[in-house]
């Protein structure tokens, strides 16, 4: 979800659901590290809570040091992305890649455990091309097991690193989600998210009935309002959501007050675009907000424009 899930997406994300976590884009160390702007890369809004920064790298010592930083900024836990194919993360010797790599990955999680006191969570895949085998995955997830890991997220594909695009990589490889009810059945005590292909209320209901959580990746982004009933339904929320034109209400404040600090509205209203996915009007919602949004002086005024008709 790399140049996606930023901070204008998540805010977008929690007027719809109060209660989910919401993960950032993967940070690399060397963003925070060696980066002139931290801040563009850590800042959030109280508002996102609760919210996992999701960091990328190979080394131990670094990526401790920016779990701290982290945990200073305020986040509620620290993912290592162990589970991205792009071939811009290979290149830097992380992402899916690590999964080669299991004690290395132990290490990873042992120093940002010894650096934090917030949960420290490993986004894996079940395996990579060499290392697809049960007993790979197994091996892996007993490894950060014993590193003291605080919690499995699984996407349930194998990454083939050679020869498929990371959009490929989401939909090639054929999902085995049996491999990630095993892992459950076979670390009870170690708590489990599955990933991958979900894009339903009913798919959600019968996984979690196998594992401890869900994770919805491209469905977020594609039908944001997937994640309407998600407090009421999993949280055991009694207050009604917000509707989508009360969603869009409270957006048009959030944009005038992102434009006051130079933001552009495109920036934040390109994530908005799946708000109407499956209804009636949905083209011409998405329609009207792209062929306003990048005028020169664009503001608010286009979800106000939108609300009137």
């Amino acid at each position: 979800m790399m140049d996606w899930t930023d901070r204008h997406f998540r805010f977008f994300i929690r007027l719809i659901s109060k209660q989910a976590l919401l993960y950032t884009e993967m940070v690399t160390t060397g963003a925070i590290l060696r980066g002139k702007d931290n801040h563009r890369y850590l800042d959030f809004s109280k508002e996102e809570h609760p919210i996992s920064l999701q960091l990328g790298g190979d080394s131990p010592v670094a990526l401790a040091e920016c779990a701290k930083i982290g945990e200073d900024y305020g986040y509620d836990e620290i993912n290592l992305n162990v589970g991205c194919p792009s071939d811009r993360v290979q290149s830097g010797s992380f992402g899916a890649c690590l999964m080669k790599e299991p004690d290395l990955v132990a290490e990873m999680v042992s120093a940002c455990k010894a650096k934090v006191k917030i949960p420290v969570t490993v986004k894996h895949r079940i395996g990579v091309n060499g290392k697809e085998s049960y007993e790979d995955l197994y091996h892996f997830v007993s490894k950060i097991k014993d590193a003291g890991v605080d919690h499995s997220i699984v996407h349930a594909r194998i990454a083939i690193l050679e020869g498929l695009s990371p959009k490929e990589n989401r939909t090639v490889p054929p999902l085995r989600y049996e491999d990630v009810y095993r892992l459950k059945e076979e670390f009870p005590d170690l708590p489990i998210t599955i990933n991958g292909g979900i894009k339903t209320h009913a798919e959600i209901k019968e996984h979690l009935t196998k594992v401890d959580g869900v994770m919805i990746g491209r469905a977020a982004y594609d039908n944001p309002f997937l994640f309407h009933e998600v407090d009421q339904l999993y949280f055991g929320a009694k207050e009604n959501p917000l509707s989508r034109e009360e969603v869009l209400r409270e957006l048009i404040s959030y944009i005038h007050s992102a434009l006051k600090k130079d933001g552009k509205v495109h920036h934040i209203l390109r994530h908005i675009l799946g708000l109407f996915h499956g209804e009636k009007g949905a083209r011409e919602f998405r329609k009207f907000l792209t062929d306003r949004m990048h005028t020169i002086g664009a503001n608010e005024s286009i979800l106000e424009d939108y609300l009137k008709r």
